[in-house]
């Protein structure tokens, strides 16, 4: 069977979902080759989206026209947003999710695309044309030609799975690996390393004593990822599901120990590194030898199932081990196993050979992206997924590149940390990360994004309009606060109760809004009617002119079709409502920062439109430092703005790159 296409993805993971919808979406005819095609972005770990980073992430997808935050908002157990105590550029979305719905949902997106195929298979050979792909053959013997391939693979590529002295091939527990494509890779100049990841045990739930936790509820009153106007099933009456926080103690401790002799981790079966800032419980035990407790949570993998995981509680020990162990932590005397935590080693590939598109620097129009780039998580790897899907449609059509700056997005940062920094252990993105994280986040990625998306054809017209809408709403808002003052007599109950100041004067709502603990939604509400806070009240209205466009949205089709009393329309213009009224007041209250990161983003981007010419002989440039010319050499930055991110590059050896490149 000879079949022709467009672009292959190659893996079913959420990298291949997210690369194979963006470039359908945007009019290439697209092949999804997966194991098995009921495991789309199938959870392997923990069954959760979001969190710090990476909540913004998935807001980020979504504003580009992405399907990671629509689908996590249908198959939501309980939602979160973290760090509320803390800034808002440190605010952070999460959600559990029902593992099952959330790759039937994927399945259910993916096979409405009339421009996107399927195929359940293994894929086992490159083709190629001198050091271009052009092809993918399986292991049945099918042949499919391409002009582009993106390769996501995850953990899957040359996977091996540890749970003590017994290690077997996979890239899940009962899947098998795939062999073959990484050395083909390696053969053609694209170097290959090796990482590890692990998964928790899985518990069930009635075996344990929940009297023994502390409970973890969801929001009083959750939000959802998706920016486009619906409510997701919590936001609509479906009650949250709890987790459960427990403790381990000092026998546990002592008996992880014990084990510790027939660890992969110490004994060298495995070889590659861990994720640092999510570690097995023996390396807790190992790095953190001080401690005598460790916290661990009980989570849900579903609805319907009395199976839950046990996060911080990932380990390769042997099994008999990690059952010991599990029965002294308090309240699971009586545990019952479901599934062992296991860890696997697998196949990545340098990510310093890709351009900032992913697509590599040594094979024509192959893009990778995922893990297979050295990253870890769900969200990064379902952003580099859109992004490599959207690049190899753009090639295909001879248009540039989109590449977000890091002023733009966290995409931007991931991407470009990745190929400018390399990896010598698994990618995870923090706040930390991002040097203009004031800009970035998480209630303005659609001004940020969408936008930019709609012009290249990955972001609906619904989505545009929706986004155009709340600007306006928001730059209105913004624009009548300083005309509405407010007496004493009217606020300073308010004021009171929020421990801020009274005032003696008239103020604005812009004045009160932008005090610390002040709340504008609330400061509405103390404000009398007959004025021109009227206007600000009635401003943000969901728009029904939407109405044509909800036809690939089936899930807010109830909210914009809807008569204009229902209930759910209701709720949903209320969301809406306060959507706007947050992003007035995290600009007002957070201006001078705000104004202060743009400006050096702006001068530092000026650096970024600074081309260096592919293969520079840097030798040839007097005065940069030695190390400096080792590190260009070995990075290929192409810009000005690359070079001065990488390690070993200093200020002064800018200064003679500007000049030279800058005549």
């Amino acid at each position: 069977m000879v079949q022709d296409y467009n672009i292959i993805v190659i893996g079913g993971g959420h990298a291949g979902c997210e690369a194979a919808m963006a470039a359908a979406t945007m009019g290439s005819s697209v092949l999804l080759i997966s194991m098995d095609l009921d495991g789309f972005a199938r959870m392997s770990c923990n069954p959760s989206i979001g969190g710090i980073a990476k909540g913004q992430i998935v807001r980020e997808i979504d504003a580009l026209g992405g399907y990671t935050g629509l689908v996590t908002d249908q198959a939501t157990l309980q939602f979160r947003m973290l760090n509320r105590s803390k800034g808002p550029a440190m605010w952070s979305p999460r959600a559990q999710c029902d593992k099952r719905a959330f790759s039937l949902y994927w399945r259910r997106i993916l096979e409405t695309n009339c421009k996107l195929s399927t195929y359940g298979d293994l894929a086992t050979e490159f083709l190629f044309e001198n050091q271009k792909i052009c092809g993918v053959r399986t292991l049945t013997g099918a042949i499919f030609n391409c002009k582009a391939v993106i390769f996501t693979a995850g953990t899957f590529l040359g996977g091996k799975l540890f749970i003590g002295l017994n290690n077997f091939p996979g890239g899940r527990i009962g899947e098998k690996s795939s062999y073959g494509l990484t050395e083909q890779l390696v053969q053609r100049g694209i170097p290959s390393y090796r990482m590890k990841t692990g998964t928790p045990p899985r518990i069930d739930i009635r075996s344990v004593d929940l009297s023994k936790s502390t409970v973890q509820k969801g929001d009083e009153k959750p939000e959802k990822f998706s920016y486009l106007p619906y409510l997701s099933p919590i936001q609509n009456g479906t009650p949250q599901m709890d987790c459960y926080i427990f403790h381990t103690n000092e026998e546990v401790h002592s008996t992880l120990k014990a084990g510790f002799k027939d660890s992969p981790l110490f004994t060298g079966m495995i070889h590659g590194r861990g994720p640092r800032y999510c570690p097995s419980i023996e390396d807790k035990l190992h790095t953190f030898s001080d401690k005598d407790s460790h916290q661990l949570f009980l989570e849900p993998e579903g609805r319907n199932t009395y199976e839950y995981y046990l996060q911080g509680f990932s380990s390769s020990l042997p099994l008999s081990v990690q059952f010991d162990a599990l029965r002294r932590i308090d309240g699971f005397q009586n545990v019952k196993l479901l599934k062992p935590a296991y860890a696997v080693e697998y196949d990545y590939f340098d990510p310093l050979y890709l351009k900032a598109s992913l697509e590599s620097k040594v094979v024509e129009n192959l893009f990778i992206a995922g893990q297979l780039n050295g990253t870890t998580g769900y969200e990064e790897a379902a952003a580099q997924g859109l992004m490599a899907g959207v690049n190899a449609h753009l090639k295909l059509s001879d248009k540039e590149p989109l590449v977000l700056s890091r002023d733009q997005a966290y995409i931007g940062v991931l991407i470009d940390d990745l190929i400018t920094k390399g990896v010598d252990e698994p990618y995870r993105m923090f706040t930390s990360r991002a040097e203009y994280r004031i800009l970035l986040r998480q209630d303005n990625a659609d001004f940020r994004l969408t936008e930019l998306s709609h012009n290249i054809g990955l972001s609906s017209d619904l989505r545009y309009d929706y986004t155009c809408k709340k600007y306006r709403d928001t730059v209105s808002v913004t624009e009548l606060l300083p005309q509405v003052k407010i007496k004493p007599t009217a606020i300073n109950e308010y004021l009171n109760s929020v421990a801020s100041p009274e005032i003696s004067s008239t103020k604005s709502l812009e004045e009160l809004t932008a005090r610390p603990n002040t709340c504008l939604y609330d400061i509405l509400n103390f404000v009398p009617r007959g004025t021109k806070v009227d206007k600000v009240k009635d401003v943000p209205q969901l728009p029904f002119e939407l109405k044509p466009h909800v036809d690939s949205f089936p899930c807010i089709q109830e909210v914009i079709s809807g008569d204009d009393g229902s209930d759910t329309y209701t709720k949903v213009a209320e969301m809406y409502r306060s959507q706007v009224l947050d992003s007035v007041e995290v600009s007002l209250k957070y201006k001078g920062y705000i104004d202060r990161e743009r400006v050096l983003a702006d001068k530092l981007r000026r650096l970024e439109y600074i081309v260096i010419p592919e293969g520079y002989d840097f030798s040839k440039i007097a005065g940069l430092s030695i190390e400096c010319r080792q590190k260009l050499e070995k990075y290929r930055p192409a810009t000005i703005g690359q070079a001065s991110r990488i390690s070993g590059v200093s200020p002064s050896d800018i200064s003679v790159l500007l000049i030279y490149f800058n005549r």
